[in-house]
């Protein structure tokens, strides 16, 4: 009975849909394209460790923000000569 599940699954796709006979497909061709309509960030694994989730991450790089707003902020030290 498993078989014909399996038979019946790879009989719905049409006969008009033949990717045999496709050449010229260009992996990847849209990809600039998708990456400028995202905001999705791949983290290192080293990096995902440290971030449970996206609200952790968020907090994090808005701490960070408010640091260095911070010391910009903060008249520059001048050396004497």
């Amino acid at each position: 009975m498993k078989k014909e599940v399996e038979n019946e699954m790879e009989d719905e796709l049409r006969s008009e849909y033949d990717f045999t006979q496709m050449e010229g497909g260009i992996r990847g061709k849209y990809v600039e394209r998708y990456r400028v309509g995202t905001n999705l960030v791949l983290l290192d694994p080293d990096v995902a460790q440290a971030f449970p989730n996206d609200i952790a991450v968020n907090e994090a790089l808005r701490m960070l923000i408010q640091i260095a707003q911070r010391q910009q902020s903060k008249p520059a030290m001048h050396q004497t000569e």
